[in-house]
């Protein structure tokens, strides 16, 4: 059974950085696209950035674009989201899923159940 487990969230102040992993078991992820999402409270989930089995395509949403980065590290069956110069704004609970990228009607779509998540918040 294809599962991902996220990790890494913290408290952290605006302006610094943090690095979360999603890390799959079960199944072997390189032939996932993966997707980061977010949830803040009262909000839907919201799409961050994708990324392809291969790594050669990618995507970020607007709000994260030029602050985070996605990779993966296909031997160890993990993908990474690199977010720097955080802001408060980004606080939610993150979450990694397989995706279609693209998607029917949005640039990045997940699919299957979500994990429990990792918590980030950025505050001073």
């Amino acid at each position: 059974q294809l599962q991902f487990v996220e990790s890494g969230g913290t408290v952290v102040k605006p302006g610094e950085s943090l690095r979360l992993s999603c890390a799959a078991s079960g199944v072997t992820s390189e032939y996932y696209n993966i997707g980061w999402f977010r949830q803040a409270p009262g909000k839907e989930h919201e799409g961050v950035s994708c990324i392809k089995s291969n790594a050669r395509n990618t995507y970020y949403s607007n709000s994260v674009k030029g602050r985070f980065t996605i990779s993966r590290d296909n031997a160890k069956n993990t993908v990474y989201l690199q977010m720097n110069s955080l802001k408060p704004e980004d606080t939610a609970v993150y979450y990694c899923a397989p995706v279609r990228l693209p998607g029917y009607k949005e640039p990045c779509e997940p699919y299957g159940s979500w994990g429990q998540g990792t918590q980030v918040t950025v505050s001073s």
